[in-house]
């Protein structure tokens, strides 16, 4: 009998098993699918449990208060690069005391041992006090973290922090400022740049000031030593690039910790009775009436406006001037006509304002206007002082008068740098900065006296260090030109009987004049080493010479012996005038 294919077993198998096949293959397809599927799901969970170990853990239980961890922050350095503030990472040492499974007199005595700034015996009341929550530390260092950690107490608790180091202390504290808990700034220019060194993407690159800390650390020094000679209430300082506006050092003292910022230099905390004034910066919000400096000013201004075609002009000082009640005297008075020359290294207030008055009460106006003296400085960091002086309605004779010598209108130092760099640099003002400026942006400057002008003030702010109030502060080679100031303090809006502002503005090499240095003392009691005077030429004078003395070389200032300005003509027969 026939045998019907469709029943033969043997081709009934062959399309089973071609199914069989092609099930088998769907199978791993999908195994294989799901393989793959897997890798990125345990990727996912191993970053999530790396997540959880480095920062989750960190932070304290809720049994405490979370610490606020400060975010990360950019860098500023100096003009060559030195660190001037930074972020770094650091841990705050938590303890729930009534969690504690050590003993806590032997605890307190291990945990002394890391923690050298704080005593056995604050750490034991900590330990003991029976709160739920007490820090132990803050700002401590990860190889002091890790010792505690081996502790094996598990009552203590560590957290990352984001802490900002100012690794210089109190050098430029009031300048740089400091931040708070959360990172932000509160003074100086971490609050003036707070946005660009808190932002994602600029805080990558540092923040480099005009700042040199060579300059600053040499005027730190020589005015915290005056200071102390003087036994004065304080000091301010400042060097500024003539050709630039850049200041290459701002010193305000007393100063401050700014790792610190709550505590005063003795360690105390700040409270409004005991407050030293150290994060007050004289420098930029200090306003005084800085005497003397300002006569160059009146100068300038009568030869630009042609008050003064030349400068063996005289006025009369025969005897002190009687305005509207007002006695104005001289110091050094010679009790005769002067010339120009005469009336600058004379200091004669006399003559001065005899010029004034012929300047004009708008002209002078016009022109402290563009010197910038009737408005807050154009600087960056916040803290600035506004300028005080008479309104136009009162801005009368006597005021004209008084102003022409530094009194009646009240100044930063910031200011008078700013202005003698101005007068000396051909006569173009620029606005100060505390960034570094790369020599193709610089501004060009508004011309505000001519370079003749300019000229002429240059040789008679050289006259006055070598022939007047000023010799004290010449350095052999580096042609230092400059002008005393003295002028009675203000506290409350009324002048303090016997306390005074004495103060010098310097230029060097005044010839080619690159640097300005201003430095004045608040309040100056002499001594044996100035012989008891508390003048401008006796006291701030000789720590010019220092600072000038100090700064030129890393400056790249080098002394010339051979050369210097010409004075002749200036004085007849070599007028001399000592103080």
């Amino acid at each position: 009998m026939a045998t019907i294919p469709g029943n033969d077993p043997l081709i009934r198998a062959i399309p089973a098993a071609a199914g069989e096949r092609v099930t088998a293959r769907s199978q791993a397809r999908q195994r294989l699918a799901f393989i793959i599927m897997l890798f990125p799901v345990l990727a996912l969970v191993i970053l999530v449990r790396l997540i959880d170990l480095a920062v989750v853990q960190g932070i304290p239980k809720s049994s405490g208060p979370t610490i606020s961890a400060a975010p990360p922050r950019g860098d500023i350095l100096d003009r060559n690069g030195v660190e001037l503030a930074r972020t770094f990472e650091a841990y705050a040492i938590t303890v729930m005391p009534r969690r504690l499974t050590s003993d806590p007199e032997v605890l307190a005595t291990r945990l002394a041992t890391i923690l050298p700034e704080r005593t056995r015996e604050e750490i034991l009341a900590d330990l003991t006090s029976g709160k739920s929550f007490r820090y132990l530390a803050r700002r401590v260092l990860p190889g002091q973290a890790r010792r505690i950690n081996e502790l094996g107490e598990p009552a203590i608790e560590l957290a990352r922090e984001a802490e900002r180091l100012y690794p210089n202390y109190a050098l430029a504290a009031q300048a740089l400022g400091y931040t708070d808990d959360k990172g932000h700034g509160l003074i100086g220019v971490e609050k003036a740049f707070d946005a660009d060194l808190a932002d994602p993407v600029k805080r990558a690159t540092p923040l480099m000031l005009s700042l040199d800390v060579r300059v600053q650390q040499a005027m730190s020094h020589e005015l915290a030593a005056l200071v102390a000679d003087q036994n004065a209430k304080g000091a301010a300082g400042v060097v500024m690039d003539v050709n630039s506006g850049e200041v290459l050092a701002m010193v305000s003292l007393p100063d401050f910790n700014p790792n610190v910022p709550g505590k005063r230099a003795d360690g105390t905390v700040y409270t409004t009775a005991n407050d030293d004034g150290s994060r007050f910066n004289r420098v930029t919000l200090g306003g005084y009436e800085l005497g003397s400096t300002f006569k160059a000013f009146t100068i300038a201004t009568a030869l630009e406006t042609g008050v003064l075609t030349n400068l063996q002009k005289q006025y009369d000082a025969t005897r002190p001037l009687e305005v509207a009640g007002f006695r104005i005297r001289d110091d050094h008075a010679k009790n005769r006509w002067l010339t120009v020359p005469e009336i600058f290294i004379y200091s004669s207030n006399i003559g001065t304002a005899r010029m004034a008055l012929e300047v004009g009460r708008e002209r002078q106006r016009e022109y402290l206007d563009k010197l910038g003296f009737l408005k807050p400085a154009e600087f960056e960091l916040k803290e600035k002082t506004k300028p005080q002086f008479p309104p136009l309605s009162n801005w009368g004779q006597l005021a004209t008068m008084t102003i022409s010598y530094g009194h009646g209108l009240t100044v930063s130092p910031l200011h008078l740098a700013n202005g003698y760099a101005t007068l000396v640099n051909g006569g173009f003002y620029r606005p100060p900065t505390i960034l570094k400026r790369d020599a193709a942006a610089v501004p060009a400057g508004t011309r505000v006296f001519s370079e003749k002008t300019s000229a002429e003030m240059r040789r008679l702010l050289r006259l006055v260090v070598t022939n007047g109030t000023g010799r004290k502060a010449d350095v052999p080679g580096y042609r230092v030109g400059g002008k005393t100031g003295t002028a009675e303090k203000i506290e409350g809006g009324r002048y303090v009987r016997g306390q005074n502002v004495v103060n010098f503005a310097a230029v060097f090499p005044v010839d080619a004049p690159r640097y300005v240095v201003v430095a004045m003392i608040d309040d100056p009691r002499g001594s044996k080493a100035t012989y008891g005077f508390r003048t401008a030429g006796m006291v701030v004078a000789p720590a010019i010479h220092r600072i000038i003395e100090r700064i030129a070389p890393p400056l790249g200032v080098l002394p010339d012996y051979n050369r210097d300005v010409n004075l002749a003509g200036l004085l007849p027969g070599g007028a001399d005038v000592k103080e």
